[in-house]
């Protein structure tokens, strides 16, 4: 850099007394004189002397190297939503009676004229019912909010008017009429009353795990077994030529799981990615690299209707299993657990 600064002062300098020169033209001038100069010092250092005859010439063909690469697979996380809401803390439970407590407290006096005409045997029955319960409500169990302790609405530590089986039980008990002589002889007729379902079913009681029918307060997730000695992962398989992820999903569900589910992808963004390194890297068939791992990328999927059936699934499986998020961590491998534990819901 110097030296072509000397070069172009004194070529200004040479230029400037005699002939006024543009801008342009002197740069112009510059670059001549620079480039005869850069020959005249390449003829004055002579020939190019050849290497010896020992010496190593670098190669001009292709390295015989393997490009590493990964084996990209799309695996989906197929989950049916909760169908019931959680069971209440026992704070939950006392707070709920408290406040249905102070609404007692609070409302108007039932008008009971009203609604029923003296007499008649729905004005017998609403007697038989005030004078067992004490208060028109009959979910908050043994209370008179009129009465001197009408102030005391708190549950106490261990009192079953709380819980919700004791409620639901009280519902029905009010709501189906025993069989009574009114006080002018007509009879009260028992009504059917339907029952709700219980929270518990028959497969939480006998632990079957292929079921959809358990952990209605969970979210589960569809774990298949991969092999007869294989481990526990979900639905995968590697992406087939320029097949989106998305499209991938659809695949597997229907390749592992049969035509017997109604299920939706959700979105065309993965949840999350794992990678999976192998031990030593593995040679493909073709020779043209060598895989070092597995990438997964998880997609997110529902089944609304249906079941899982491995009769005939093309991926190898051979068992299956509808799991919420703890057993989930029982049964996978450790590693393989820390890349999911962050993606599967706590319900």
């Amino acid at each position: 850099m110097p030296r072509r600064q000397e070069l172009l002062r004194q070529f200004t300098a040479h230029t400037r007394p005699s002939i006024h020169i543009c801008k342009t033209c002197r740069l112009t001038l510059y670059h001549q004189r620079l480039a005869s100069s850069a020959t005249a010092s390449a003829a004055h250092a002579g020939p190019i002397e050849p290497p010896p005859s020992g010496a190593a010439l670098p190669s001009n063909t292709p390295s015989t190297s393997l490009r590493t690469a990964y084996r990209v697979k799309a695996s989906v996380l197929l989950s049916r939503p909760p169908l019931i809401t959680r069971d209440l803390t026992p704070f939950e439970k006392s707070y709920f009676l408290y406040q249905r407590r102070l609404n007692e407290r609070l409302a108007m006096p039932f008008s009971r004229y009203f609604y029923y005409q003296k007499g008649t045997p729905g004005d017998v029955e609403w007697k038989r019912k005030i004078k067992e319960r004490l208060t028109p409500a009959r979910d908050i169990g043994v209370y008179n909010a009129y009465a001197k302790e009408g102030w005391n609405d708190e549950v106490v530590v261990g009192a079953k008017e709380s819980e919700p089986e004791a409620q639901v039980e009280a519902l029905l008990r009010d709501a189906e009429a025993e069989g009574r002589q009114g006080e002018e002889g007509q009879e009260v007729k028992k009504q059917e009353v339907e029952k709700p379902m219980p929270r518990i079913t028959e497969a939480d009681r006998v632990g079957d795990t292929k079921s959809l029918d358990r952990k209605l307060q969970r979210t589960l997730y569809l774990v298949v077994k991969e092999g007869k000695e294989g481990k526990w992962w979900f639905p995968n398989d590697v992406l087939v030529g320029k097949e989106s992820l998305h499209t991938a999903a659809e695949r597997i569900i229907v390749q592992a799981g049969g035509m017997n589910m109604n299920t939706w992808v959700v979105g065309n963004i993965p949840l999350g990615h794992y990678i999976h390194n192998y031990g030593v890297t593995v040679e493909k068939q073709d020779k043209s690299e060598e895989l070092r791992g597995e990438k997964f990328f998880f997609m997110k999927g529902r089944i609304m209707a249906g079941q899982a059936n491995l009769a005939d699934n093309k991926l190898g499986l051979t068992d299956f299993q509808w799991l919420a998020k703890d057993e989930i961590q029982k049964t996978l491998a450790p590693r393989d657990w820390n890349a999911v534990k962050n993606i599967l819901s706590e319900r």
